[in-house]
């Protein structure tokens, strides 16, 4: 499974997941691929249940490509989290019939947490940081592709 950029995939959106301890957070791109969104928070169940859930949200949202935060260490290392993530994500990408791409996610919660303060956001649902830690997670991925905001003149 890569972490690094992939050659693009077809049009269409792509789609981020923060694995949370019981939440999985969910980001969507725009059409374009230049911004990404938080897109929901799934509770997690078993393997097969969120696997299903995903693989539902894919099929709705039109989503080539899933994005999956990978917690590597300070030091780009790979502790016992990061291997978890990498073992779940090579599962999930047996059970979807787009291309599962691992990218790292160092930082993404403590960015997630701080834009919503910034945001306002005092009282949260259960899972909105994790689905703000995955929009994070895939404005990163869409920012090294090239095709993000940042990149405009």
């Amino acid at each position: 499974m890569e972490q690094h950029p992939s050659p693009p995939s077809p049009a269409g959106r792509i789609l981020a997941l923060d694995l949370g301890e019981r939440y999985i957070g969910v980001a969507i791109s725009d059409p374009t691929r230049t911004l990404a969104r938080p897109l929901t928070a799934l509770r997690r169940r078993s393997r097969r249940q969120d696997f299903a859930a995903i693989a539902r949200l894919v099929a709705e949202q039109g989503a080539v490509l899933v994005i999956v935060g990978y917690p590597l260490s300070l030091d780009g290392g790979e502790g016992p989290q990061a291997r978890w993530v990498a073992d779940y994500a090579a599962a999930l990408s047996e059970a979807l019939p787009v291309p599962v791409q691992l990218w790292d996610e160092r930082f993404s919660t403590v960015t997630a947490e701080e834009l919503l303060r910034q945001g306002g956001r005092r009282r949260r649902k259960p899972g909105d940081l994790d689905a703000a830690a995955a929009a994070v997670i895939l404005q990163s991925y869409l920012d090294a592709q090239g095709t993000g905001w940042s990149d405009a003149p």
